[in-house]
């Protein structure tokens, strides 16, 4: 059986006066603001506004104030796509071998058992990368690296999928693919939090959209909320601070 259909309901999220200090520099000022169960739900906001910290603090990584409440449902799985990955491209791992990192706890450089194995090009089939699992991951191109990370983040199945710009250095092609199992996905009911630099992309995929600029700027439905106006003043507000 595929276990990357089971999922029946992700977790909702809530954001209470969530802050992130580092140094003297203030990163994030009091986030107050819902991700719904099974909604696709994007972040949007200028360069240095603090969307990655966001993340970082909802995974654990980042110290912060304030509190994060996930109330998960029965699986508490959480799938991750960072924008890039600092990796030795030099490694001999094959793209077989880093999947096998998530399913299996034998060292990643053995070959799967025959069930990992199925579960692992079941994923990549669904990037369009399974005629690749052979090659080194290292060898690949920054669009194919990234339909690999998408591929490694549906295993196990999630309740909740977070992606940081998943788009950055994909194709049109790998973009499709991308959009098509982001919907495939909110049908089976995940929760997804998108970091997303396309507005229109935004408008068009989006259940819910937050503005972050190291505060919340605005959050609510993407075709009431992405007017032409705001988004142009944002924007331009962020450059000239800059």
């Amino acid at each position: 059986m595929n276990t990357m259909l089971e999922t029946k309901y992700g977790p909702s999220i809530s954001f209470n006066d969530v802050s992130l200090t580092l140094g003297n520099t203030e990163i994030l000022k009091k986030l107050n603001f819902e991700i719904y169960s099974g909604a696709l739900h994007c972040i949007i906001g200028p360069n240095g506004g603090g969307k990655t910290s966001l993340l970082r603090s909802l995974l654990g990584q980042m110290p912060h104030s304030g509190a994060i409440h996930i109330d998960w449902q029965e699986n508490r799985t959480i799938g991750y796509v960072p924008q890039t990955l600092n990796y030795d491209t030099t490694l001999p791992v094959t793209v077989e071998n880093f999947m096998s990192m998530t399913c299996q706890s034998r060292p990643a450089f053995m070959n799967p058992a025959a069930k990992d194995r199925e579960t692992i090009n079941s994923a990549l089939e669904r990037v369009n990368m399974a005629e690749k699992s052979k090659r080194i991951f290292g060898q690949l191109s920054g669009g194919e690296r990234q339909r690999v990370l998408l591929a490694q983040a549906l295993l196990p199945d999630p309740a909740l999928l977070i992606l940081d710009e998943p788009t950055t250095g994909l194709d049109k092609a790998g973009a499709a693919i991308m959009r098509g199992l982001l919907q495939e996905l909110k049908a089976k009911g995940v929760t997804i939090l998108i970091i997303h630099h396309d507005l229109m992309e935004v408008k068009e995929i989006g259940d819910c959209v937050t503005c972050i600029n190291r505060e919340v700027l605005f959050s609510g439905c993407p075709t009431e909320e992405l007017s032409a106006e705001r988004i142009l003043n944002i924007f331009s507000s962020a450059r000239q601070a800059a």
